[in-house]
């Protein structure tokens, strides 16, 4: 494969991983207005992380070059959250995508960026076990197909 192809493939992992990383902050917004009191520090705890690989996805985009991409006005939820239980349910499945998005870096890359996104993937499998309460056999691989239609969107 050329170099520039393996570059042009490296950018679009990353540029999918920050778009989710948006994705997460925005749902974790709607997360932690919903969520009950139990679980609020696990929540701005993950949003802080959400927030921090997102910041250092924007600068590892700009280090190859390019522009990163911007976060959405506003995102479409895949279900109401009128309560703690569906913000759960939203914060596993926002893992579960961030999860999915970062196996794909994780290929599409090699070196330090291969370690910090498995860093990354497992990170988000892990909080993902804590939400729901029980893990997957492969995160971010086989339960990818069933959230990656479920993630917010952008709104148009």
């Amino acid at each position: 494969m050329s170099e520039k192809k393996e570059q042009d493939q490296v950018l679009e992992a990353l540029q999918k991983a920050l778009a989710a990383e948006h994705a997460a902050v925005y749902g974790y917004g709607v997360v932690g207005g919903r969520i009950g009191e139990g679980r609020r520090t696990e929540a701005r705890a993950a949003y802080d992380a959400h927030r921090a690989r997102r910041d250092a996805l924007v600068r590892a985009v700009r280090d190859l070059g390019a522009t990163p991409v911007s976060a959405a006005a506003a995102y479409a939820l895949p279900f109401p959250v009128p309560d703690s239980a569906a913000a759960v349910r939203l914060a596993a499945e926002l893992e579960d995508r961030v999860a999915g998005v970062y196996s794909d870096v994780v290929r599409a890359t090699g070196g330090e960026r291969r370690g910090t996104a498995a860093q990354a993937l497992r990170e988000a499998a892990v909080r993902a076990v804590r939400w729901r309460g029980e893990s997957v056999a492969f995160p971010g691989l086989a339960e990818r197909a069933a959230t990656a239609s479920a993630a917010p969107r952008p709104t148009a």
